[in-house]
């Protein structure tokens, strides 16, 4: 007999094109993410996720006010000597606690609390009795020109505005 041809290479050939074509075309119709499973959820209420949180960096600052009058404290002698206590006039919007950090800034005296009052004329007045190791008189004479607590006692009503 004679030898008869085989053709079992060509067709095996054959068969890993068509395999690869028809793996191409699954791929193309079920698209890139085509074996996602969802995601087990153990909580009915719905949590957004945290995501990176930039801070701010301003071109120009928005607010340019000092909470502290730059002329220091108004005089007035009885709440300093009795009750270790300076007052100031500040501005309108701050609060007492940037009045407390912008007196320990601008003197180095540590404030125990900070007392604010709006005044008739729409000024704000801020009392701020300090602790027990720093003593009013002496900031008061630091901070203020000259005969700053003798002024205090010429005037009716213990304020030089």
């Amino acid at each position: 007999m004679a030898p008869t041809k085989t053709t079992k290479g060509k067709a095996a050939a054959k068969n890993t094109k068509d395999s690869k074509a028809k793996a191409a075309r699954k791929v193309a119709l079920q698209g890139a993410h085509g074996h996602h499973s969802r995601k087990v959820r153990y909580s009915v209420s719905f949590h957004r996720p945290k995501t990176l949180r930039l801070a701010r960096e301003p071109k120009y600052p928005r607010k340019s006010h000092s909470p502290c009058a730059a002329d220091g404290p108004v005089p007035d002698d009885r709440l300093i000597e009795e009750h270790n206590t300076l007052v100031f006039l500040v501005d309108l919007k701050s609060n007492k606690r940037q009045i407390k950090d912008a007196v320990k800034k601008l003197w180095d005296v540590q404030a125990a609390k900070v007392n604010t009052l709006i005044r008739p004329d729409g000024k704000k007045k801020a009392y701020v009795r300090l602790t027990a190791d720093h003593d009013a008189l002496d900031v008061a004479n630091k901070v203020s020109p000259p005969g700053f607590c003798s002024a205090a006692a010429n005037s009716a009503d213990g304020l030089h505005l």
